[in-house]
């Protein structure tokens, strides 16, 4: 099998690169396709879409990963399965009975710096400075409810550790944090149906 992502920035594109073969194993093979931010990514799905239409083989699986940011999930996610539907493939979500599906369409709640926030083991792996059981304090004990934005929380936590004094580099954090990241104790519920999800897309090869 191999699975085409298509997300929003670079950083995205270093934290899958850690993580997905954890997820998936190592006999999956990966492109990764970063786009110049979300609505470059929104404007373009269409036409890449209705190109993967034209010529994806059977084994062939496409994941759209985006920030919620501020929006609605449902609605962002029925969007994105309406843009699907349109190039005539097969989301998840409209699977068929055998359970056969093409696209998986999958939100990150707010953002990615939620997933890291949702394995802080993996942060103070990285960032040995980084504060201890910053996870039983009321504004982080769920990763995907952090207030004021959860790249800010980051980088300001990472500040007051003595990191990125001068401004945190997402796609820098993104790679360090990841490398230490382990799917399996993930707290953030939107990485646990990201996770799900792929482990999903092997059973729907017919």
């Amino acid at each position: 099998m191999h699975v085409e992502f298509l997300v929003e920035e670079p950083s995205m594109e270093y934290a899958l690169n850690n993580l997905v073969p954890r997820i998936l194993g190592q006999d999956i093979s990966i492109k990764i396709h970063p786009f110049q931010g979300k609505h470059d990514l929104l404007n373009n799905l269409p036409h890449r879409l209705n190109g993967y239409k034209k010529w994806m083989p059977a084994d062939y699986r496409v994941v759209v990963l985006i920030d919620l940011d501020q929006g609605d999930c449902l609605v962002l996610k029925e969007s994105l399965d309406h843009v699907a539907a349109n190039a005539g493939l097969i989301t998840k979500t409209q699977r068929s009975e055998r359970g056969f599906f093409q696209v998986l369409n999958r939100l990150a709640i707010e953002e990615l710096e939620a997933w890291f926030f949702g394995d802080l083991e993996a942060v103070r792996q990285a960032y040995p400075r980084f504060p201890e059981k910053l996870e039983v304090k009321e504004n982080y004990r769920d990763p995907d409810a952090i207030k004021g934005g959860t790249c800010e929380a980051l980088e300001r936590e990472l500040k007051k550790a003595g990191y990125y004094k001068s401004g945190i580099s997402k796609t820098k954090a993104a790679r360090e944090i990841s490398a230490y990241m382990d799917p399996d104790r993930n707290r953030s519920k939107s990485f646990q149906v990201f996770r799900d999800g792929l482990l999903s897309l092997e059973r729907s090869i017919v």
